[in-house]
């Protein structure tokens, strides 16, 4: 036996395969080097030479495929969900994302996956979790949203060697009901814009409507960030809805932290804008340069009336005494515009769907679509195509009706040659 185990030991750093004194077969396996330069050396333990070979050649294979766990003790699912979203996620992304990522990570995951190590994780455990949130009333895209939070935090894992593969690549994704985004027609920017003429402000709606800013970038909007003689604006920075703690020493009794009497805020009012895809310049076609020329001179005006009350933050669209408005306010004031214009009620977000398919209808190349949007990948474009058509039979049908007209029967192309000199 001592012989069968002389023969089995192999010299210079390969596997080794033997029978130890306590009866079990054992397995060792250089899989690298470790941080302080020793050879980082595997071991396995198995009753029966076979399965320790069986063992020994599943390290050596994730050895060559780079997926070898790092040394050290094995993380579980919530030690590394901790540790990424305190400590890797903030350095890498903007406070609303963290907002997403801190919800998926701590009411949801570190309660349904936590106790799992990390190592261990398999796709049918995350599948079962989904199932189950989903079971317990989660909306397809909360489960989504969780997914994907999962997904990055994971791969970040598998990047520093923490994790051989990614389970979350192979888990299905919870089926999720894709919003359907149906873009205002033309006629409905015109009752819109309208309507908005009647207010103060009303270059927001315009705005929004036509170049498809965030609602938070144009609330961060700065008079210095735009250049009406050079008929441009650049987008430089977001404005964050506020996020709050308690700040009581002892408990107010008060669940969520916004109602709080000694509140603070833990977010910065403004930043930069999420990606350096979201840094960009947008050109103003003409009519906008005048609409907001006007608007300019009518803040002149409210300045001048607020005197002392006014706060100069040299933001292009305040409220009355200067200050930024709040999202909230600025939501109910969308949805009053709606009403006031009959048109259908539809998320503040979808002005922006509006401008950006209007983009599309009128040719515009797709990547500089991407520009004008601030997306970062063309997946966000492929998500309006489908809305094209639609629209641009509305706009044919209109353009048709201006142009299309008979000397003898008026509008229309029925009964007369077409008149292109009108």
């Amino acid at each position: 036996m001592a012989e069968e185990q002389k023969r089995t030991r192999q010299p210079n750093g390969r596997s080794s395969i033997y029978l130890g004194k306590d009866g079990k077969w054992h397995g060792r396996v250089t899989v690298g080097i470790r941080d302080d330069g020793t050879p980082d050396r595997r071991h396995v333990e198995r009753k029966t030479r076979a399965e320790v070979t069986s063992a020994v050649r599943e390290l050596e294979k994730q050895r060559d495929a780079k997926t070898v766990r790092k040394p050290g003790k094995a993380w579980t699912v919530k030690a590394w969900l901790t540790h990424w979203i305190e400590n890797v996620a903030p350095l890498a992304v903007n406070d609303n994302t963290m907002v997403g990522y801190g919800v998926a990570v701590r009411k949801h995951l570190i309660p349904g996956l936590g106790a799992h190590r990390l190592d261990r994780l398999k796709p049918e455990h995350i599948e079962a979790f989904y199932a189950k949130m989903q079971a317990n009333g989660s909306k397809p895209a909360t489960a989504h949203q969780v997914h994907r939070t999962l997904r990055t935090a994971l791969n970040e894992a598998m990047r520093r060697g923490h994790l051989g593969k990614n389970p979350v690549q192979l888990a299905k994704a919870p089926k999720t009901g894709e919003y359907e985004v149906e873009p205002y027609s033309v006629q409905e920017v015109q009752q819109l814009l309208k309507a908005a003429d009647r207010h103060r402000n009303s270059a927001r709606w315009a705005v929004a409507l036509a170049l498809g800013l965030r609602q938070g970038e144009v609330l961060g909007l700065r008079w210095e960030d735009v250049d009406l003689d050079g008929g441009f604006l650049v987008v430089r920075r977001s404005r964050h809805r506020p996020q709050y703690a308690h700040g009581c020493v002892d408990s107010c009794g008060r669940k969520a932290a916004g109602y709080c009497p000694s509140k603070r805020r833990t977010n910065p009012e403004l930043s930069t804008t999420k990606s350096r895809a979201g840094r960009r310049a947008v050109g103003l076609p003409e009519q906008l340069v005048d609409l907001l020329r006007a608007h300019l001179m009518a803040q002149e005006g409210e300045r001048a009336a607020a005197g002392n009350r006014w706060e100069e933050n040299r933001l292009v669209f305040p409220d009355e005494h200067g200050r930024s408005p709040s999202h909230r306010r600025d939501w109910a004031e969308w949805k009053a515009l709606l009403v006031e214009a009959q048109v259908r009620d539809a998320r503040l977000h979808d002005a922006r769907h509006t401008a950006a398919t209007v983009l599309l209808i009128l040719g515009v190349p797709e990547r500089a679509v991407m520009g004008l949007m601030g997306w970062s990948t063309t997946a966000m474009a492929a998500r309006y195509q489908h809305m094209v058509d639609a629209v641009r039979t509305d706009v044919a049908r209109q353009v048709d009706g201006l142009i299309w007209r008979s000397h003898d029967d008026g509008p229309g192309r029925a009964g007369g040659a077409p008149n292109l000199t009108r």
